[in-house]
């Protein structure tokens, strides 16, 4: 290998390291001198905000997912657009919502330990909480994240599309360093929460030449989403639950995609590869399995890390 293209490969892989460092500088006594009380405090504020409004937990663990495929999870989804436009109001993730939690949380916090806690780190416990107060498992989330300075909205086209095939789930997830396996158990996220109809759209109209319909979605489902997403004269903010228990965090998700009953072509594209597909059928015989799996997955990607500071204010850079 010549000296120049050694040095174009070791650059490489240094911005590799640097967008997209697993675990470098986290630990998880982080905040253990500086700011101890600082997970109570925003278990305290999640638990509150879920109990005023059920689809807090939801939007949390969503906002984290998108945080951390775009730059790493360094709270650049939180940024408010100014001159550009920013990640929150890109298309994807328009039906973001309850920032106003993280805000609250990011108050208290900096009344306490001003200065010290990033916002990506309380994005990172409020994921994890929300899980917690769902039903879901709960980990030790490695802490010391910084705050990024830089969010585009033209960015929010890297994160994976609920019309996804399985080629390009897994590129996306290799991309930021992920397994097949974590991508199974990320997915997972999906039995919480509310679909629009544009993300399940392509499946029940004009599917393609020769279906109207996707042939792998069960017929009394796709009747049912037909009538909620009509073609014409759709209520505004039309769609439906992610599964029927989509306030508790189980494995039911695995369970429908089992029985094709699964919103996403992305949730289905995971029976079209071997190693998916057994992953998907041992989640939905053992929540234990998909319990543990899921824990270590998003261990894995929070540890996506990226930025910089410690913001104020989380919707300033």
């Amino acid at each position: 290998m010549s000296s120049s293209s050694a040095l174009i490969l070791f650059n490489s892989l240094l911005i590799f390291s640097l967008i997209y460092s697993h675990g470098n500088a986290l630990s998880s006594n982080y905040y253990k001198n500086t700011c101890p009380q600082v997970e109570d405090i925003v278990t305290q504020v999640i638990t509150e905000a879920s109990k005023k409004d059920k689809t807090v937990p939801a939007a949390l663990l969503r906002m984290h997912f998108h945080d951390c495929f775009i730059r790493g999870c360094d709270a650049s989804v939180l940024l408010n657009s100014k001159k550009n436009t920013s990640e929150k109001d890109g298309p994807p993730n328009v039906s973001l919502h309850a920032f106003f939690v993280i805000d609250s949380a990011k108050k208290v916090i900096e009344a306490l330990c001003p200065g010290i806690v990033s916002c990506a780190d309380i994005l990172a416990f409020a994921a994890r909480d929300s899980v917690v107060i769902s039903g879901g498992p709960s980990w030790d989330v490695p802490k010391g994240r910084k705050d990024g300075r830089t969010s585009k909205a033209s960015e929010t086209r890297q994160l994976p599309a609920p019309t996804f095939n399985i080629s390009q789930l897994q590129q996306s997830f290799a991309q930021r360093g992920l397994s097949l396996e974590d991508l199974v158990a990320l997915s997972g996220g999906h039995t919480l929460g509310f679909s629009h109809c544009s993300s399940f759209n392509n499946r029940i109209h004009n599917f393609n030449t020769t279906h109207d319909v996707d042939p792998t979605l069960h017929p009394s489902l796709a009747a049912t989403l037909k009538g909620i997403c009509p073609l014409k004269n759709r209520a505004k903010n039309a769609g439906t639950a992610m599964d029927p228990s989509s306030a508790t965090f189980d494995n039911t998700y695995y369970k429908l995609i089992l029985q094709n009953k699964s919103l996403f072509s992305s949730d289905q594209a995971l029976l079209s590869n071997p190693k998916t597909k057994s992953l998907v059928s041992e989640f939905a015989s053992s929540k234990e399995a998909f319990f543990k799996s899921f824990a270590n997955s998003m261990i894995r990607m929070s540890s996506i890390n990226g930025g910089q500071e410690v913001r104020r204010d989380c919707r300033v850079a």
